[in-house]
């Protein structure tokens, strides 16, 4: 178990760290062939991976132009009123039309072909780390924390501080997982801190300082949904205590927000087929 004890298939308890269940029903062995995430990474590549072809191949079915900044950013870009369609968040979607669920369906998708590889890289590279320190379950909480924490900064900025200069605007419409990589930063910065592993702490900070300083001098980044994704994966973090061993509670809170993941996108499909693309 995580704890580092031995229990029963069938226990209802552990005896060491008092935890639920530890496992799960039986149901624990064959998790654990997933990996520490319990899958978590293949899931997030895989379904990131197919909406962006999803929303690639309607882009180019419809015909639509695709708008951005341009640059190597936008190779593969879908069209912006496709990823409104899936979800897209920002001060838009939020405020005009109301799609105030989009804050969490936006970090399903992607802009184009390097947002996306990059995006899925630093998943691969940092979910495994804090699920090591957190578990799978607080994992995939922290992730959508920072998510829903990212998107919630950039529409609001957008919407209420309109007059800030260019790489400090908010976005009036984002999409992307990097609110939520930036989540697994913060988080990893928490359990430094908290677990006496300064190394990986200061290593993730450095991280963050040199992708958001990054951020800053590229266009077209969201730099309020890394800021907030950040800030929400650490407090994340902090409230989850990595000190403490995993519940099996926060497996099954972690199994619900996926769910619920999937329920706002295909809530912003049915409103925007509702509503009319345009």
């Amino acid at each position: 178990m995580r704890c580092g004890n031995l229990v029963a298939v069938h226990d209802a308890r552990c005896w060491n760290c008092g935890r639920w269940q530890p496992a799960l029903w039986g149901y624990y062995p064959a998790l654990r062939r997933l990996g520490l995430d319990l899958g978590f990474v293949p899931l997030v590549v895989t379904v990131c991976g197919l909406l962006y072809l999803v929303s690639l191949i309607l882009s180019f079915a419809l015909g639509f132009d695709r708008a951005g900044p341009g640059g190597f950013l936008q190779v593969l870009a879908p069209d912006v009123q496709v990823l409104f369609l899936f979800g897209a968040t920002g001060s838009v979607p939020v405020f005009e039309y109301g799609r105030w669920w989009t804050v969490l369906s936006s970090a399903w998708l992607h802009g184009g072909l390097v947002h996306i590889v990059f995006n899925m890289l630093w998943v691969h590279i940092l979910a495994p780390t804090v699920a090591r320190a957190y578990g799978p379950g607080r994992l995939i909480i922290i992730y959508t924390v920072a998510a829903v924490m990212g998107g919630t900064a950039t529409t609001l900025v957008s919407q209420f501080l309109p007059a800030l200069p260019g790489p400090l605007q908010g976005a009036t419409l984002s999409i992307g997982a990097s609110g939520a990589v930036f989540g697994l930063l913060g988080a990893i910065v928490h359990f430094g801190r908290s677990a006496g592993v300064s190394a990986a702490g200061q290593q993730a900070w450095t991280l963050a300082a040199i992708l958001f300083v990054f951020g800053l001098l590229m266009p077209g980044v969201d730099n309020w949904g890394h800021l907030g994704g950040f800030v929400g994966g650490y407090a994340a973090g902090r409230f989850l205590d990595p000190r403490r061993p995993e519940r099996g509670y926060h497996l099954l809170l972690g199994l619900f927000l996926l769910g619920l993941s999937a329920v706002t996108v295909a809530a912003s499909l049915l409103h925007g087929l509702l509503i009319g693309v345009r």
